[in-house]
This record gives C-alpha cells, structure tokens and sequence, in this order.
C-alpha cells in the first residue's frame, strides 16, 4: 500500500501546484524537489507515467485523464513503500484517478477525503486477492441480501459459484505471479486474464479491472525488452563516438538513459536502476565539463586576439 497520495496540477507559469495531499505519516511529505523533476519529464518530456528513485523513496506519477472537466494538466503522485510491485498498483491507481474527476471539486478538504478513500481501497483490494475468506463472507452477505429480496434463482446461482470461485481465483493470480517471476510474460498475462474472468463471475469488478490491467501490463513485457535492446545498441553505438573526442554527443545519451531507467522501474530491476541513475549523473557532469571547455576555448581564442 503507498505511503501517500497527492493530487496535483501543472500551470505552464508556475509548475506544479498540489491541490490535495493524504499522508499516512506527516513526515512522508513529498519534496518539491521531486514535484519539480515531475513536472519536468511530464510536460517537457511528454512523458505520461514517471518513476523517481531517491535514497529514502520511490515516487511515482501519472497523468489523470480529465477530459470531462476540460482539463489536461492534473496529475496523481504516490510515495511507494519499500519493494511494493509498482506494476499492480498501476492498475488500482486508475481506478482512483476515475473516482477523482468523478467527484472532482475545489474544495481541498472534500478531495483530500476522495484521496484517502482511494488508499482504504487499494488495502481493500489487496486484501481480498491475499484471502480467499473475505470473498467467500462478501458472497454470504450478497447472498442474503437476495433471499431476503425473494431473488431466489440469483441466490442459488451466486451460493454453487461462491463455494469454489474465491479458491480458484486466489490460485489463478498465485499462477500468475509465478509465471511473472520466471519471466513467462505471455503465460502470465493469461492466467491474469483468466483470474480476471472468475473475478467478473463473482462480481468483484474492482478485482477483474484490476487483474486485466495487470495482464495486459504484463503483456507488453516483450515489447518493453525489445526496445531496451535497441536502446542499448544505439548508446554502444553514440559512445564509441566519443573516443574522436566529440564531447557534446553526451546530449544524445541522456533521453535514452532515462528510457532505459523507465522500463527497468517496470521491472522493478532496483540494481540495475541504480547503476543507469549513476550512468546519468556522469554523462549530464561530462555535458557540464564540455561547455565549460568550450566557454574555455572561446576565451583563448579571445585572449589571443587581443595579443
């Protein structure tokens, strides 16, 4: 579950702006400086979905569609917990991005609440995936509710799929994550499918959504290591450029970097996005040192003219 929520905005003027925040703990306060570098990747990169590493945490943001209110600068951030799997989260975050500009309002106390909401029910969500026993009790109550409204046939439907469905479902994903960690990425995103369908059965359609996204994430694994390959060939191929001293080809390294840092958070490669985060300090410390060699050079040609 992530440490905290935030709602903002980014006004072409001024930056980012929160209009709401929700802490689990005061002291998770998001620094300005990360809602800067937010709203660096976001609107000058373009880029729709951002991952940020620090030494103490991880945050991530992605656009809100808001469309129905006439807005395209809204933006949802979270401070993950330690080894939370970003690529789950991503499904129920858009589930809270709906119920947001659903309810969307000036009032920074109302969308705060709509903030904490959106927190009580990724727990509540997690919740029932881990424990097969809540669903089937979810189930009992629903199944009550139909007797009681004399839906007798609805009711003995939902009692013969309630007894085995929740078991079903809850070893599907279990498949699933297993065939994630092994990197079985077409089979994964099958049996996400699959428990995504006995999740409909059920009716939890908070589940379904969210295990179809999931599958559908996970399914676009094998595009993601292809393009990671053809960026690594084309940074093989600009940095031995560098041995005929063109220091500014540093400039060209820095957009293919960062991609490989996006999809390495996808894969949750934490070594791996430590050792690109260095790679990028280097080579924007080599684009610092090029222009001050070249704002050298430009003072002796200055200083020899006038000998």
């Amino acid at each position: 579950m992530p440490k905290a929520i935030i709602f903002y905005e980014i006004d072409q003027s001024f930056g980012p702006n929160i209009l709401a925040e929700y802490y689990l703990k005061q002291d998770d306060k998001i620094p300005t400086t990360i809602l800067k570098e937010f709203s660096e990747k976001h609107v000058k990169k373009g880029y729709s979905d951002v991952t940020i590493r620090d030494e103490n945490n991880r945050y991530y943001s992605n656009i809100v569609n808001a469309e129905s209110i006439d807005k395209d600068n809204l933006y949802l951030g979270f401070i993950l917990q330690e080894g939370e799997d970003l690529l789950s989260l991503k499904s129920i975050f858009e589930n809270i991005e709906e119920k947001v500009i659903q309810d969307f309002s000036t009032d920074k106390n109302k969308m705060t609440e709509i903030l904490k909401d959106g927190l009580d029910s990724i727990l509540s969500l997690v919740q029932k995936l881990q424990e097969p026993k809540i669903i089937k009790e979810i189930l009992n109550e629903r199944t009550k509710k139909m007797l009681d409204d004399g839906l007798l046939q609805e009711a003995r439907e939902l009692i013969d799929i309630g007894e085995e469905i929740p078991e079903k479902l809850a070893q599907e994903v279990k498949v699933a994550e297993e065939l994630l960690i092994v990197k079985e990425y077409r089979k994964a995103k099958k049996s996400f499918l699959k428990a995504s369908e006995l999740a409909t059965l059920v009716q939890e359609e908070k589940i379904a959504s969210f295990l179809e996204n999931k599958g559908e994430q996970v399914g676009m694994f094998p595009n993601l290591l292809r393009e990671r390959e053809n960026l690594q060939k084309e940074i093989v191929k600009i940095t031995s450029e560098f041995e005929d001293n063109k220091l500014h080809l540093d400039d060209l390294l820095v957009d293919p970097v960062d991609r490989l840092i996006d999809i390495s958070n996808y894969f949750e490669e934490n070594e791996k996005i430590s050792e690109l985060t260095k790679l990028k300090n280097n080579i924007q410390r080599v684009s610092r040192l090029a222009k001050e060699l070249e704002g050298l050079k430009n003072k002796i040609k200055e200083n020899l003219t006038n000998i």
